[in-house]
């Protein structure tokens, strides 16, 4: 009996926490994405000169055409269901196929969509760009002396509870954990699963990996690419998470004073793990958080299920943005020199698809563009780190067709 109890009292206390964190969000501004008027509409333009997003579009009309058609999509304070947005992405691949200039680009928006722009983050209202990218690890199917870390699938032992079975008010909010003793308790950790071995005969190994500070930042970026020794690629990504809240090891090392925040890069924090081999397994433990990878045929997939586009795709919060979206963004981008070295960072204008999530992306001030594989990929991704706009396009309503 006391073991029920105990169990009744956890769910409660959690629903409590729940309870608490809904009361403070309602503090939060009511309407993240501001809709603009058509003076107030950005110099649209792309960078990439319309290349890559045919297929972008492509993939969130995929997406949207599973999903009901009556489902619904925010915009700030106004609502589009599914079948609208499939017409708004349809509408704006008609037109930009035809690769229109910037003067023709800026007179069919204005007159076609409406433009919502984010609140952003902080006093200036703007939005943090970082970026992610597909990774390339070396590995084996068999564990030796050469590859010894392991690319876990999902544990057989890891649950995730919907808590709007207990409460309307939590529609959309779950927590993750496992039974333990006819109670529910929060998943392993990473030190745990790391140095426990927690997870033997819980959990397959997909792969083995030769490094564990590759494997770190590979959960990082939520999917990549192992190259086995017996010559195959195999693609790996996302599957779920052991529910412990992600925590910046960046963030971390700029505290203890170990790396300057103007120095901070992902490429500078495998450098300091590198040449600091002692600190390595705290500091990687600090983020309790764990990934847990499924073997794909192909990919990258973003949440949304459907493949990202090098340039195209961005993670954002799907509980602000709608994602499978067209939307706009103005930020800077990497120039690099022949050797591989960023000789300096240049504004640009660009059309993005919001087609996936991450565990760091929170809030209305927090984007992700994903840049694809190969080294530019990693150098953006791993360097980013700066402000811009974000806006959302959506075809105005009494526009029904092309």
């Amino acid at each position: 009996m006391m073991k029920k109890y105990f169990s009744v009292m956890l769910i409660g206390f959690v629903l409590s926490l729940m309870i608490s964190g809904c009361a403070a969000k309602k503090q939060a501004p009511l309407f993240p994405l501001m809709r603009l008027s058509v003076s107030d509409y950005p110099e649209f333009g792309d960078d990439m000169a319309y290349d890559g997003l045919r297929h972008g579009i492509s993939q969130s009309i995929s997406y949207l055409k599973q999903v009901p058609a009556d489902k619904k999509f925010q915009f700030g304070e106004d609502m589009f269901d599914a079948a609208h947005m499939i017409r708004s992405l349809e509408h704006f691949l008609d037109v930009t196929d035809k690769r229109p200039s910037a003067r023709e680009l800026k007179k069919f928006i204005a007159s076609n969509y409406l433009v919502y722009k984010s609140v952003g983050a902080g006093e200036e209202g703007n939005v943090l760009f970082t970026g992610y990218y597909e990774p390339l690890l070396h590995g084996s199917l068999y564990k030796n002396n050469e590859y010894k870390f392991p690319v876990y699938a999902r544990p057989d032992d890891l649950m995730t509870i919907e808590l709007s079975s207990f409460s309307p008010e939590f529609k959309g909010k779950k927590i993750t954990g496992r039974l333990a003793d006819q109670t529910f308790v929060p998943y392993y950790e990473r030190k745990e699963i790391e140095e426990q071995g927690v997870l033997e005969n819980k959990a397959e190994v997909i792969a083995w990996v030769r490094d564990r500070i590759s494997l770190f930042f590979l959960q990082i970026q939520g999917s990549g690419k192992i190259s086995l020794d017996n010559g195959k690629i195999i693609n790996v990504h996302y599957n779920s998470q052991n529910g412990q809240p992600y925590r910046s090891i960046g963030k971390l090392l700029i505290e203890k004073g170990k790396i300057p925040k103007e120095e901070m890069s992902m490429q500078r924090l495998r450098e300091y793990l590198r040449e600091h081999p002692e600190e390595a397994e705290p500091i990687l433990n600090h983020n309790a958080s764990y990934v847990f990878f499924s073997l794909e045929e192909e990919g990258p997939f973003g949440a949304l299920n459907v493949t990202l586009t090098p340039g195209r795709s961005i993670a954002v919060d799907r509980r602000v943005f709608p994602l499978s979206g067209l939307a706009f963004i103005e930020t800077q981008k990497p120039l690099t020199d022949g050797s591989g070295k960023i000789s300096r960072w240049i504004n640009f204008p660009r059309f993005v698809l919001s087609q996936d999530t991450g565990g760091a992306i929170r809030g209305p001030g927090r984007a992700d563009i994903f840049w694809g594989n190969g080294a530019y990929a990693e150098i953006a991704a791993g360097y980013m780190q700066h402000r811009g706009n974000l806006y959302l396009l959506i075809l105005k309503p009494e526009i029904t067709s092309s």
